[in-house]
């Protein structure tokens, strides 16, 4: 049986343009990306990308809407799973936490950032309605090949 791995990731858009990024500090995934985190044993992933996005922002976000999904295998042969969500309805008073600064950016200017590895590509799955899984696809030779569907 294949062992999966649950972690979510959320936009969070003001409706000014601007959307509410971290600067990962850890060196696993290093770089400006959106606030995340792993879904804990017992937690539904709603609940889950509502209380990671609390942990490392301060805010409270409502109604976030599933809007894609990116998978990938772990060179541990894990399925490594994100839910993408989006979020504009919150409340609080943002806060930088252990993960690293957290601040608002124009959406239009994310690509000026030290993005994390595959963020840009990533975005797609956000902004385009027709777009829904970013999957990296592993070849009999061992490459990897990137699928937006």
């Amino acid at each position: 049986m294949e062992k999966a791995i649950f972690t979510n990731m959320c936009m969070i858009e003001d409706g000014e343009g601007r959307v509410l990024v971290q600067e990962r500090l850890k060196k696993d995934w290093p770089g400006v990306t959106f606030p995340g985190g792993h879904v804990e044993k017992g937690e539904s992933f709603v609940d889950s990308v509502i209380r990671e996005v609390k942990e490392e922002t301060g805010l409270t976000i409502q109604q976030p809407a599933l809007c894609g999904v990116k998978q990938f295998q772990t060179n541990t042969d894990e399925r490594y799973v994100v839910f993408l969500y989006k979020a504009t309805s919150y409340e609080g008073i943002v806060t930088n936490s252990k993960e690293g600064p957290v601040f608002w950016v124009k959406k239009s200017e994310l690509h000026t950032y030290s993005l994390a590895s595959d963020f840009l590509e990533m975005l797609d799955v956000f902004d385009d309605p027709a777009l829904s899984e970013f999957f990296y696809s592993t070849g009999t030779d061992g490459t990897r090949s990137l699928l937006l569907k």
